[in-house]
């Protein structure tokens, strides 16, 4: 049987796992799962290792390699997970990262982790445009994150996914338009970061009327409960509606500590109670006004948010 090769035994062992980072976050983006974002980057070095010496050498570019296997092996678990997703209990919402992106999907690493291990924060990984992604066909979510994410050129996309370069720089345009089309522009970090402080007193206080006046009349609330937690099953609309929701999440408040955090890199808020995060709320701001609402409680996707102190 063989095994994974030390780095004094394998010369390009070292320059493979400079490419970890890279597609750990290719693999988040594309699922909005860290800890399938992991299978994935496991399984690709498991078929890199695979290949006899011969067969190595015979790659001129490893890490382009090692890209493109990451991304059909991502193109296959997209087409399956909309069949699990199927039987998934109520909302599937992404798995939120935290500001620090410095740990894997069973804890917390506060400093002293592998950079290897980190997912870069940028817009491509907030919450409302991972929320997007899931409506897009496997082939445009992989066309869209490998050329307008990580520029990879569309004659490299066509080999991934089995299509023309034309009709990959297709499918990545129409994931532009709808993109733009459900975003049409948000908040300042400073304006955006205010409304959250509001949000969390007026959770906090239970003052409904002040919560109100936060949302807009469209507001929509998703929330994750994976079948395991108290969640609403179907998407709440309305403002009246997804603050009274809210509120009756938090109607034992006193128990609950109300925390400002990044999520996903905006201001969010997490819930804890005796120092164990059992929600996580993501926001979208427009015209000043809360847009849309994630609330992920699925204790499944919350491992690494529990036991770390803000800093």
């Amino acid at each position: 049987m063989s095994t994974t090769p030390e780095p004094a035994q394998d010369p390009t062992f070292g320059s493979l796992l400079t490419e970890r980072r890279r597609l750990l976050n290719l693999g988040y983006r594309m699922l909005g799962s860290v800890h399938d974002a992991e299978d994935v980057v496991q399984e690709t070095y498991a078929r890199w290792y695979s290949l006899s010496e011969e067969g190595q050498q015979g790659i001129d570019a490893p890490l382009a390699w090692l890209t493109r296997v990451a991304s059909r092996i991502c193109l296959d678990h997209l087409a399956s997970a909309r069949v699990r997703r199927e039987r998934y209990t109520g909302e599937w919402l992404p798995e939120p990262i935290r500001h620090t992106a410095t740990w894997t999907s069973t804890g917390a690493d506060e400093g002293g982790g592998d950079p290897a291990d980190r997912i870069t924060l940028d817009e491509s990984v907030s919450m409302g445009m991972l929320v997007i992604l899931e409506s897009f066909t496997p082939a445009e979510r992989v066309a869209f994150v490998l050329h307008d994410v990580f520029g990879m050129p569309f004659t490299e996309i066509a080999d991934t996914v089995g299509r023309t370069p034309a009709a990959c720089r297709q499918l990545a345009s129409s994931a532009r338009r709808r993109i733009a089309d459900q975003r049409p522009g948000g908040s300042t970090a400073p304006e955006h970061r205010q409304i959250v402080t509001a949000f969390r007193q007026a959770c906090q206080s239970g003052d409904l009327d002040t919560l109100v006046t936060l949302l807009d009349p469209d507001v929509e609330s998703r929330s994750d409960g994976g079948g395991k937690v108290r969640a609403a099953l179907r998407p709440v609309i309305g403002r009246d509606k997804v603050a009274r929701l809210v509120l009756g999440l938090m109607r034992n408040a006193s128990e609950f500590e109300l925390v400002e955090e990044d999520v996903n890199g905006a201001p969010g808020i997490t819930v804890r109670i005796a120092g164990t995060t059992i929600a996580v709320l993501a926001l979208d701001i427009h015209d000043g006004l809360i847009s849309d609402l994630w609330m992920v409680l699925n204790p499944d996707k919350l491992h690494a948010w529990t036991g770390y102190e803000t800093p």
